[in-house]
């Protein structure tokens, strides 16, 4: 069979192909290397059009990371996916979806584990750049805790995917009413790889070695 097997000139070649074929005019500059990295996580060229964000979550979720603010992620598959190599030194990517409380206290809230993993960030979540691509309930939940007064983010990374809740979840976060900057992807599509995607586009450039 002939294909290409060189691992550096495929990856040249994917990001060179997202780059000739994504539209992406409708996005501020800031936000451009974070979309590519997104598209090229789910290989889907329009989803360019379903991207809702505030104009300043770029800049929130580098500042962030360079300040040494930790990633919290709604489970396992988010957080492989950041770079390690890629954050600034310090940087600590969370998850509490293994965390043993977490059954109980689902049970105790009548709702999902992912939501209830959720629950346990309120002491690191203020300043932090939050990465939920997985559950739609951790999103409603993220949510609920700030309308209740939780502390706020930096950032929210919104990718939930799946046919129950997602594309509700997404647009509620999309409303803005939440007063922390934000990006998402409307509609059912999402998932792991996007939300660490983003968290990897935005962190580009971080490193003083330039990796």
């Amino acid at each position: 069979m002939i294909y290409d097997r060189d691992p550096a000139a495929i990856y040249a070649q994917s990001f060179a192909t997202v780059r000739a074929e994504a539209d992406l005019a409708r996005l501020p500059q800031e936000l451009h290397e974070i979309a590519i990295r997104v598209i090229h996580a789910c290989g889907m060229i329009d989803i360019v059009e379903d991207l809702a964000f505030s104009g300043d979550v770029a800049a929130a979720v580098r500042g962030a990371l360079a300040c040494g603010a930790p990633v919290l992620c709604d489970c396992q598959m988010v957080a492989s996916g950041v770079i390690r190599r890629g954050l600034p030194a310090g940087v600590e990517v969370v998850t509490t979806i293994a965390d043993p409380y977490v059954p109980s206290r689902a049970k105790a809230l009548g709702t999902t584990r992912s939501a209830a993993a959720v629950s346990l960030w309120e002491d690191r979540l203020a300043g932090a750049v939050v990465a939920i691509g997985n559950a739609p309930t951790a999103l409603f939940h993220l949510l609920e805790m700030l309308e209740a007064g939780a502390p706020r983010p930096a950032a929210i990374l919104g990718f939930p995917v799946g046919f129950v809740g997602a594309a509700e979840s997404k647009a509620t976060l999309a409303k803005g009413a939440h007063g922390v900057p934000f990006l998402t992807l409307l509609g059912r599509r999402g998932g792991s790889a996007m939300a660490s995607a983003a968290v990897n586009g935005a962190a580009l450039g971080l490193r003083g070695d330039g990796t």
